[in-house]
């Protein structure tokens, strides 16, 4: 199974590409969407959405799994983050990619086994779980690889078939 780990935002897009099967999980691209500030948020989301849809035309995932919106203090930076989201849950819809969505304390349970793990601690853990030398760059695109891996180790749970 193919996953494309989505983080949502609309400054940077965080992407991660895992290929999984029988337990094991294997990174095959990560890296970032990033639109310019200053540029007017249609424009930049409508970036998204094509950048999107280039990365779904060239790797062809199976699913998609992305982070539900976790909401601070705020206000301003949510309402963009949402509209980036939406047109992300658009673009995999329009493109037949089915969409998983997990909370960031069910990434944290799924690849720490702590659902309230620090940041580091999840980034640590999916370098070792990949076997990578580094935890991949930005911090976008390893939190997009964590809800990947959160994908592979939850969806292809033996509770899930009972």
């Amino acid at each position: 199974m193919k996953i494309l780990g989505i983080d949502p935002g609309y400054a940077i897009v965080g992407f991660g590409i895992l290929e999984a099967q029988r337990g094991q999980a294997r990174l095959v691209r990560c890296g970032a969407i990033n639109t310019p500030a200053g540029v007017p948020m249609p424009r930049r989301l409508v970036q998204i959405q094509e950048d999107l849809e280039t990365l779904i035309h060239t790797f062809s995932p199976d699913v998609m799994a992305i982070e539900e919106l976790f909401f601070n203090t705020n206000v301003t930076t949510a309402i963009g983050v949402a509209q980036a989201r939406g047109v992300i849950l658009m673009t995999a819809a329009k493109l037949g990619v089915e969409v998983f969505e997990y909370t960031p304390s069910q990434v944290k349970q799924a690849v720490v086994g702590y659902g309230k793990a620090e940041k580091h601690q999840v980034m640590e853990m999916t370098r070792r779980l990949l076997g990578l030398a580094a935890v991949p760059k930005p911090d976008d695109a390893a939190d997009a690889v964590a809800i990947a891996l959160c994908h592979a180790r939850s969806h292809t749970s033996r509770l899930r078939r009972l």
